[in-house]
C-alpha cells in the first residue's frame, strides 16, 4: 500500500467543500486548516484567469517532517500515509520548520502539531477521506500508487502531472493535474496583496493592534505573520486619519488597476513558529559551551596553570548557562510538562533529540567535576578526588561543549522548511560564536572574578580573534556570496536590506563587533566590559534577524 493524492485542477471549482469536510470530520478548531483552497488570479483586465489549487499535507516519501521530531509523533505508516500522535507531541513546531509546504500548524486547544492525515481513521474502515467524497466534480482522487488498477494509478499512466517543490527531495505524493505555476510557487509574489476575497489583508504595523491568531504559538502575537487568513471576520485596518474605515473586501488600488499580472486572492498561512526563546538560547548555549571550552582548550595546551578558584567560576558560569538553555528550550515547547519525552522516548534521526542528549551528557560531567573541585577548594573534599577525575573530566567536558555548540547546525539543516539554514558553514560558525560568547563572558566578569592574568590575556585574544573571524563568516555568508535557492536569497535580502537590516547593520555589525573591537584596542578594563556586553547583545540581534527572517518567506 502506498496512498497519494491527485489534484485535478480542470475540474476544481473553488467551492472549498474539501475545507469544509476536512473541519467536520476530523473537528478541526477554527482559524487553523488541514486542506485549503488556494486562489491565484493572472493576467491582466479584461485578460484574467483565477487559478484554483487544493492544499495540504504531501504525504512526502521521504518526510523531513518525521526525521527532525524528537519524540516519534510525527511518524509514516507503512502504506505512506504521514500520520501524527497528538498524545507524546510535546509542541517543539520543529516539524513545522521541517515542512517545505507549510502544511502544519498548532492546534489551538490541545496545543500539539497537526495537519491531513489522509483521513486514517477512514482509510482504515475501506472509505476513501472525506473531501475525496464530498468533492462534487471528483476533482480529488485518492488511491493506492502500488495498485496499477488504481485510478490513481491510470491517472499518473496516462497524463501529466506535477509537485510542489520537487528539488526539495521529499518526492511528495501530492500531484496536480495542470497545476499552474504561479499557484505552486508562493514567492511568486514579493509582498501579500493589499486584499484578499474575503478579507482585509492587514499590514505589520496592523498586527500590532490586533488580537493574537488562534494558532500563536505560546499564546503570542504572531506580529510577523504577513496575511490573515479569510474569512476572518472584522477587518484589523485602524482608520485613516480622517477617521474614515479603510476599504473593505473591494479594494480600489493607487495607479492603475490590476497592475499586478499575478494575485493571490485568497490563501491560509500559519503562525511564525519560533519566536524570541530560540535566538535567546543560542546565545546561552554559546556561552555555557564557549566559556568551559575555552576553559578546556587553555588547560589542555598548558597556556595557564590549574587554579581550583578558576575552576570553581568556569563551572558555576558553565552550569548557569547551560540551565538558562534549558528553560529557553522548555519555555518555548507548547507543551512544557512533556519535555521529558525527549529523553524518555527519544527518535534517534532528530537533531533536536540528539542535541537534547548533549546537553544532559555536558551538564552531567561539569556538574559532577564542579562538585569535586568546589569540595576540595572549601576542603570538604579531599583534593585526590578532584585530582583524579580532572583530567578525563576537562578533555570529556570539552569535547561535549564542542557537540553542545555545533548540534544546533544540524537541527537548522533538519528544517528544509528554511532554505537560509541550510549553510554548510553553519557548524564552524557555530564554533567561532560559541568561543566569542564565552569570551566575553570572561570579560564582562573579570571585575569580580580574578580569572589571573594569563586566563584574562587568553580571554582577550580568543574575543579579538573571534570577532574577526565571526565578521568574516557573516560577510562571506550573508553579504557576498550568493545563495542557492530563491527562498534563501530572499531572506538574506530581509536581513540586509528588509525588516531585520537595522538588527543586522546596527546590532549585529556596529554594536556586536565594529564597536567592541574598538573598545578591545583601547584596553581600559571597563572598556573591556563594555565590549564583552556589547558582543553579546550584537550577537543576540543576529541570531534573532537569523531565526526569525527564514520564516517569513512563505511556503504555502
Amino acid at each position: 500500500m502506498n496512498y497519494a493524492f491527485i489534484i485535478d485542477n480542470r475540474k476544481c471549482i473553488g467551492c472549498h467543500a474539501c475545507t469544509t469536510a476536512c473541519k467536520s470530520e476530523n473537528q478541526v478548531p477554527l482559524g487553523v486548516f488541514r486542506t485549503w483552497v488556494k486562489y491565484v488570479e493572472v493576467g491582466r483586465y479584461p485578460h484574467v484567469r483565477r487559478y484554483f489549487q487544493v492544499t495540504r499535507c504531501n504525504h512526502c516519501a521521504n518526510p523531513p517532517c518525521v526525521r527532525i521530531c524528537p519524540v516519534t509523533a510525527m511518524y509514516q505508516r507503512t502504506d505512506g500515509i504521514v500520520e501524527f500522535d497528538p498524545a507524546i507531541c510535546i509542541g517543539c513546531k520543529a516539524c513545522m520548520q521541517a515542512c517545505p509546504y507549510d502544511a502544519i500548524y498548532i492546534d489551538p486547544e490541545t496545543h500539539t502539531a497537526a495537519k491531513c492525515h489522509f483521513c486514517a481513521h477512514r482509510v482504515d474502515m475501506g472509505l476513501e477521506p472525506a473531501c475525496v467524497i464530498v468533492c462534487p466534480e471528483h476533482a480529488i482522487i485518492a488511491g493506492d500508487l502500488d495498485d496499477p488498477n488504481s485510478e490513481v494509478s491510470r491517472i499518473l499512466a496516462t497524463t501529466q502531472v506535477v509537485v510542489r517543490k520537487p528539488e526539495q527531495g521529499t518526492a511528495p505524493k501530492l500531484f496536480y493535474i495542470e497545476g499552474n505555476d504561479a499557484a505552486l510557487h508562493p514567492t511568486v509574489m514579493s509582498a501579500p496583496p493589499p486584499t484578499w476575497a474575503f478579507a482585509d489583508v492587514p499590514s505589520s504595523e496592523d498586527m500590532s493592534a490586533a488580537p493574537p491568531p488562534q494558532n500563536a504559538g505560546n499564546g503570542e502575537l504572531a506580529r510577523e505573520t504577513l496575511s490573515t487568513t479569510a474569512f476572518a471576520g472584522t477587518p484589523i485596518r485602524p482608520p485613516d486619519t480622517q477617521g474614515h474605515p479603510t476599504p473593505g473586501p473591494i479594494y480600489v488600488g493607487r495607479g492603475r488597476m490590476a497592475e499586478n499580472m499575478v494575485q493571490v486572492a485568497y490563501n491560509v498561512t500559519h503562525a511564525i513558529p519560533w519566536h524570541w526563546p530560540v535566538p535567546a538560547y543560542l546565545v546561552t548555549k554559546g556561552i555555557s559551551s564557549g566559556a568551559f571550552m575555552l576553559f578546556a582548550l587553555g588547560l589542555g595546551l598548558g597556556l595557564f596553570p590549574f587554579s581550583s578558584l578558576t575552576a570553581v567560576a568556569v563551572g558555576i558560569l558553565t552550569l548557569l548557562f547551560i540551565g538558562l538553555t534549558t528553560v529557553f528550550l522548555i519555555v518555548d515547547l507548547e507543551r512544557p510538562e512533556r519535555f521529558l519525552y525527549i529523553v524518555l522516548r527519544p527518535q534517534w534521526h532528530s537533531w533536536l533529540a540528539r542535541g537534547a542528549f548533549l546537553l544532559l551528557g555536558f551538564s552531567a560531567v561539569i556538574g559532577l567535576w564542579w562538585v569535586l573541585e568546589t569540595g576540595a577548594f572549601l576542603g570538604w573534599l579531599p583534593d585526590t578526588w578532584a585530582a583524579s577525575v580532572r583530567t578525563p573530566a576537562v578533555v570529556i567536558g570539552g569535547l561535549l561543549a564542542l557537540g553542545a555548540a555545533v548540534y544546533t547546525a544540524f537541527l537548522f539543516g533538519q528544517a528544509e522548511g528554511r532554505d537560509l539554514w541550510q549553510n554548510n558553514v553553519l557548524p564552524v560558525h557555530l564554533i567561532v560564536q560559541a568561543f566569542l560568547a564565552g569570551s566575553a563572558a570572561y570579560l564582562v566578569l573579570a571585575p569580580v572574578i580574578d580569572w589571573g592574568a594569563e586566563v584574562t590575556t587568553l580571554a582577550r585574544w580568543t574575543f579579538g580573534v573571534a570577532l574577526v573571524v565571526d565578521l568574516l563568516i557573516i560577510f562571506l555568508g550573508e553579504v557576498a556570496m550568493p545563495h542557492a535557492t530563491e527562498v534563501a536569497a530572499q531572506a538574506a535580502h530581509d536581513i540586509r536590506h528588509g525588516a531585520f537590516k537595522h538588527h543586522f547593520w546596527g546590532g549585529a555589525i556596529v554594536l556586536g563587533h565594529l564597536l567592541p573591537l574598538a573598545f578591545l584596542m583601547l584596553g581600559h578594563p571597563l572598556l573591556l566590559v563594555l565590549a564583552g556586553i556589547a558582543a553579546l547583545g550584537g550577537l543576540y540581534l543576529f541570531e534573532y534577524a537569523f531565526v526569525m527572517a527564514p520564516q517569513r518567506i512563505p511556503n504555502s
